[in-house]
């Protein structure tokens, strides 16, 4: 009995989490059953990671509370550039290089991760991203075009563009990319 107590206690506590999420920007939360199986990359025409050698600029990122700085990225198809990623809002945020599809089908296996208890307001439980959330699924979030940061987090990615495509780069915690952190890659020839 105690232990579906406590279960069902720590349910409510995510429940919870994710409302105060959405009321705070004024959203309403969307409970999902999505799985974060890695799927990020399946568009071809996004890019691909890129090789530290080839990197013709460095642009530095800060992810503030909820949104980004630059708001803009120019990059040209081919193009490989590391992203300086940090992390200066009180918050967990995400960059996710992808199209807006993606975005929308990421943001319901970030749900799951909150639901799940992986993702707190300020917090990551590494400890519980390797936790089976069926079929085999896991919480890994290891994909490379993509990105979690605790507060105060540093990190890169390298990244070679593809071809010219709708592009944004996102924080698909619910609620962040509705609040409007998203900001555009837009194509120079």
């Amino acid at each position: 009995m105690k232990k579906i107590l406590r279960i069902v206690s720590k349910n409510i506590k995510t429940a919870t989490l994710v409302a105060v999420f959405a009321i705070s920007i004024n959203v309403t939360p969307a409970w999902s059953s999505g799985t974060h199986d890695g799927g990020h990359t399946d568009a071809d025409d996004i890019g691909k990671p890129g090789e530290v050698e080839d990197v013709s600029r460095t642009i530095e990122v800060r992810l503030n509370d909820n949104y980004y700085e630059p708001e803009e990225i120019k990059v040209t198809a081919g193009e490989t550039i590391r992203f300086v990623l940090i992390n200066d809002g009180e918050f967990v945020h995400e960059f996710n290089i992808g199209t807006p599809k993606m975005h929308a089908k990421h943001q319901d296996e970030m749900m799951m991760m909150v639901e799940h208890g992986v993702l707190e307001a300020d917090k990551i439980n590494y400890d519980m991203m390797d936790m089976d959330m069926g079929g085999g699924q896991t919480m890994d979030h290891d994909d490379p075009n993509s990105e979690l940061l605790e507060p105060g987090d540093t990190v890169e990615i390298i990244w070679q563009f593809g071809e010219e495509v709708t592009l944004e780069f996102a924080c698909n915690i619910p609620g962040h990319y509705d609040s409007g952190m998203a900001g555009e890659f837009s194509f120079s020839h």
